[in-house]
């Protein structure tokens, strides 16, 4: 071997070979918007993609094919072309026998990256070339003419209208910031034709075999408080318009029961019978160790010629709760995550009941923001109303609650909107009820659950909110510490003349021992309390 060759085998081994430590597992994350995906993490999506290349070509396998093409839309750390070479340039060793040829094959013609920022386009070029110049002496790569190589970058501006951009939902006041910061308008998103967009970044008619990638999860749309809208979905949306063989995508999870803006995403992702595979890790901190993404994150396998259900499998402390099960996603109009779950709700659904979000308020359901406060007493109020608010309980006059008046004289039973803590496993899923008597109301840190005629009605619905069957049934629906009405739209409206227990209601359903202890796995039990006095702490959800 010569001298040169032995320096690049030297090379491309440090570089692309297993090393203890991998500067990429220790690489801190710019944000939780910006999550830099762990080596080993890329690589459990590169094994699924390889399965799923083997299944559909007689076993083939996919690294060893030279006429292969990979874009990473969204690249970062540059985790996923390195691997992807990696894994090349081990698998074309036969066929390509000289190392020098075989590498500067994949990094020409195989490897493709669009970085989202200027600094995440120099890492990913150090990740994959060995230097943030592709064409510099310490490059690994010898074809390139231009410092970027494959990896493109340039800084664009956002589309601004009526304050946001038409493109991202970006709020101009927080990310029209001038020359010099970073926009945050990513190229891959930014267009009304992503086919043309690629090919004036690459040349030609571009054809990607596999676009795989780890997307920006949200930007500031310039809401209350900290607002931000999700704009992973954009990337997976534009990537699946580019037609390619395969998709893979990790990105958080809430798309599958909730999230704001993504209803049409989620009905788009839940009716397509291309979708081959889902391997959800719904325990925070687990997919991504140290990084708080609420409800967990999932990644996906979409393959362009399959056509039917998609395997489902859950990952839980690291190993998979049971094996994958073949399911249509879209029985439902959201993706019930745990395969154990769904003959549950198939038991509880064949009944054909009405369920309890037609009971449940939406938002502000006296109209009240959060943090609305009324006096401290009812002293000098001439027609007092009691309010339950966010941390307190104060007194309003009756003339000052803007909707639903009728309420005010009813029983209620109200429902702390935002439930849940930091902790990595959620296990009560709802508040314990308050029984709000006549003469009271509530801000929009509440939802009223139900209102009621009697107090008995009113304790009995409370009891059954209580039950860990009511509660396991809002966890399929709840993926953070939101609880709108919507999270109630799997529980059955039952007769409240009547206590329901947790044990009537398994017999009323005939679960089996099994499904008990699945759901008595899943929901802890409230303490011996019946019910909440406190009032709501507005929680601190992303």
């Amino acid at each position: 071997m010569s001298g040169m060759a032995e320096a690049l085998t030297q090379q491309v081994g440090f570089t692309l070979r297993g090393r203890n430590p991998d500067v990429l597992t220790c690489i801190a994350n710019l944000s939780n918007d910006e999550v830099f995906t762990p080596p080993e993490f890329a690589n459990r999506m590169l094994d699924t993609l390889a399965e799923a290349w083997a299944a559909s070509h007689d076993g083939a396998n996919l690294w060893a094919d030279k006429t292969v093409k990979f874009l990473d839309p969204c690249t970062k750390s540059g985790v996923f072309l390195r691997e992807i070479t990696r894994r090349l340039t081990q698998g074309l060793a036969d066929e390509m026998p000289d190392l020098q040829a075989r590498v500067d094959h994949i990094l020409t013609r195989q490897v493709f990256g669009i970085g989202i920022t200027r600094l995440t386009s120099l890492l990913a070029r150090r990740s994959l070339y060995c230097s943030k110049h592709a064409n510099g002496e310490h490059s690994i790569a010898r074809g390139f003419a231009s410092d970027d190589g494959n990896i493109w970058f340039e800084r664009i501006e956002h589309t601004w209208a009526n304050g946001k951009c038409t493109y991202c939902g970006a709020s101009q006041q927080t990310m029209d910031r001038g020359e010099g910061l970073e926009t945050h308008a990513y190229a891959f998103i930014h267009t009304d034709d992503i086919k043309t967009r690629v090919a004036e970044l690459f040349g030609g008619d571009m054809q990607f075999d596999v676009i795989i990638g780890n997307p920006p999860y949200q930007l500031d749309d310039g809401g209350y408080g900290t607002s931000a809208a999700p704009i992973y979905q954009l990337f997976v949306e534009k990537a699946l318009d580019l037609d390619p063989r395969y998709a893979v995508f990790v990105t958080p999870s809430r798309w599958m029961a909730g999230g704001k803006g993504l209803d049409k995403y989620r009905e788009r992702m839940l009716s397509d019978k291309r979708l081959r595979r889902i391997v959800d890790y719904p325990k925070l901190y687990e997919g991504f160790p140290g990084v708080k993404i609420r409800g967990g994150i999932s990644y996906f396998l979409w393959d362009r010629d399959h056509n039917g259900p998609c395997a489902v499998q859950t990952i839980w402390d690291g190993q998979p709760t049971g094996p994958a099960v073949a399911r249509h996603l879209d029985a439902y109009d959201i993706l019930v995550r745990r395969n154990e779950a769904v003959p549950i709700l198939e038991k509880v659904r064949a009944k054909g009941e009405p369920t309890l979000d037609a009971r449940v308020s939406s938002q502000k359901p006296f109209g009240l923001r959060t943090f609305f406060h009324g006096k401290p007493d009812s002293k000098r109020l001439k027609n007092p109303v009691k309010l339950f608010g966010s941390q307190k309980i104060s007194w309003v006059e009756r003339s000052e609650i803007p909707s639903n008046a009728p309420w005010i004289d009813m029983w209620k039973v109200l429902m702390t909107r935002v439930q849940g803590t930091s902790a990595a496993i959620e296990t009560k899923f709802l508040s314990k009820p308050i029984i709000a008597e006549p003469g009271t109301a509530c801000t929009e840190s509440y939802v009223v659950a139900g209102v009621f005629d009697t107090e008995i009605e009113a304790m009995n619905y409370a009891i059954y909110l209580r039950t860990r069957f009511a509660r396991f049934l809002v966890s399929l629906r709840k993926s953070t510490q939101d609880a709108p009405k919507t999270v109630y739209a799997f529980i059955p409206d039952l007769p409240l003349d009547q206590e329901w227990t947790d044990a009537k209601l398994y017999k009323r359903y005939g679960l089996t021992g099994e499904e008990i202890a699945f759901i008595e796995a899943q929901v802890a039990e409230h303490d011996s309390e019946l019910f909440d006095v406190a009032v709501a702490d507005d929680g601190d959800d992303e």
